[in-house]
């Protein structure tokens, strides 16, 4: 024999005594009893295991755009120099712009005037450039002198060359061309800029 705990009536099996809650007392079950009997479920309501799986499921999806949207950021992010006075490398130079070559030896290209570590020119030497950190790329290098390198362009004074077919843009180091933004300096390399 069950009895009803709220209302007091007997029952001759459990099927019965289950019923009877159902049907007389849903309002007033408590947690354990609506979840045994189902009857949220049969109201249409959404269980809380629903609605955590809804938003572990949106919480992935946010993770994922995330994800995607800054590693493709973080591939087009430049390579910067690290631990600047770690190295001192040293190497060559010659750059020419239109039909002039540039001189490095002037005073706005030399440390003193722009006060860069990593790289830079130094006592009225033009010929020979100093790297003095790590990862320091051929394209980092040149901004610093006030170039915009790339594997087809290079920019100097708002000029572009290379975009055009009657123009020529040459980036090499030690004779051979090279992608400027991952190329990292090293000790001996000769740099040679040509753009017509």
């Amino acid at each position: 024999m069950r009895e009803c705990r709220y209302c007091g009536e007997t029952f001759d099996d459990e099927g019965a005594h289950d019923d009877h809650l159902k049907a007389e007392h849903a309002d007033e079950l408590g947690p354990i009893d609506r979840r045994r009997l189902s009857v949220d479920d049969d109201e249409g309501r959404v269980s809380l295991r629903m609605v955590a799986l809804g938003v572990v499921v949106l919480l992935a999806g946010v993770v994922v755009v995330y994800a995607t949207l800054m590693g493709s950021e973080g591939a087009s992010r430049p390579i910067e120099p690290t631990d600047v006075g770690a190295v001192h490398y040293h190497g060559t130079i010659n750059v020419t712009i239109g039909n002039q070559s540039v001189d490095f030896s002037q005073q706005r290209f030399q440390y003193e005037s722009t006060n860069v570590d990593a790289f830079h020119f130094e006592g009225g030497d033009g010929s020979e450039w100093h790297v003095h950190a790590r990862s320091v790329t051929l394209q980092w290098a040149m901004a610093t002198i006030g170039l915009e390198v790339t594997d087809e362009t290079v920019t100097a004074d708002g000029e572009t060359y290379g975009d055009d077919p009657d123009e020529t843009a040459i980036v090499e180091v030690n004779g051979s061309p090279v992608e400027p933004s991952t190329y990292i300096l090293q000790e001996g390399d000769h740099i040679r800029i040509v753009a017509r």
